[in-house]
């Protein structure tokens, strides 16, 4: 979260939502990156009201990417559930995507990724995100419709293996899938930003994330994934 302050405690509430309805224990992980308004104070209280709420406060704003990284390696369960800090993806998608990967884990299906099919944007920003969806996928085949989507679950152990890189929130579905996992997108709900402003501007994100895409082709233009024919212990 950056500067979330008015929507950060509804989210968190509704995230203790979903969680209480689950059969396993849950943690809530909340990452303040460096906010200049008072988001870190609401997210303190809810704290003291929430037992599962973990507060991590950066000290310098770092970025999407390494907030995400900071929390994932900060978490305890085996499954992480992203969602982005504004409030626009619901967490009452977050068990039916659980589920899904439960039953598809003997397909190797190692993330289940979002897809905002009807999204809660202005025409501009729906336009440019379907453009460089578009040029995503064509370059970097990940067959992802919408790698933008903040709601994803996966194992964290499939999250740990992957190159870390600034930025690198954008390409999770092509790494995951370059290191050997599969990924499945399923369509979610979008919801209108209710508070504060986009932290991304349409130029920012196009400067940076064309230097990216041809960062991660390169990656996979040289991973080579090993076809294994016996197994320790196998009769060979």
């Amino acid at each position: 979260m950056h500067n979330e302050s008015g929507n950060c405690e509804q989210l968190v509430n509704e995230i203790q939502t979903c969680g209480d309805s689950l059969p396993d224990q849950y943690e809530i992980l909340c990452v303040d990156d460096a906010s200049t308004d008072n988001t870190l104070s609401i997210l303190h209280k809810l704290q003291q009201q929430i037992t599962e709420l973990n507060v991590i406060a950066l000290v310098n704003n770092c970025g999407q990417s390494t907030a995400l990284f900071t929390g994932v390696r900060q978490a305890h369960g085996k499954i992480i559930v992203t969602l982005d800090g504004d409030g626009q993806n619901n967490p009452a998608d977050v068990p039916a995507m659980l589920n899904l990967l439960h039953e598809k884990q003997k397909e190797n299906i190692c993330m289940i990724a979002g897809w905002r099919k009807k999204r809660k944007d202005t025409f501009w920003r729906r336009l440019s995100s379907k453009v460089a969806n578009s040029v995503r996928c064509f370059l970097l085949c990940d067959s992802t419709p919408d790698t933008g989507c903040g709601l994803k679950v996966f194992y964290r152990e499939t999250f740990m293996a992957l190159p870390w890189f600034d930025h690198m929130h954008r390409f999770l579905p092509s790494l995951v899938q370059r290191g050997g996992g599969r990924v499945l997108s399923v369509e979610v709900s979008h919801r209108p930003r209710q508070y504060g402003t986009s932290h991304y501007g349409t130029l920012d994100r196009l400067r940076v994330g064309i230097v990216d895409l041809f960062g991660v082709a390169w990656l996979q233009r040289r991973n080579k994934l090993p076809q294994i024919k016996y197994f320790p212990g196998e009769n060979q």
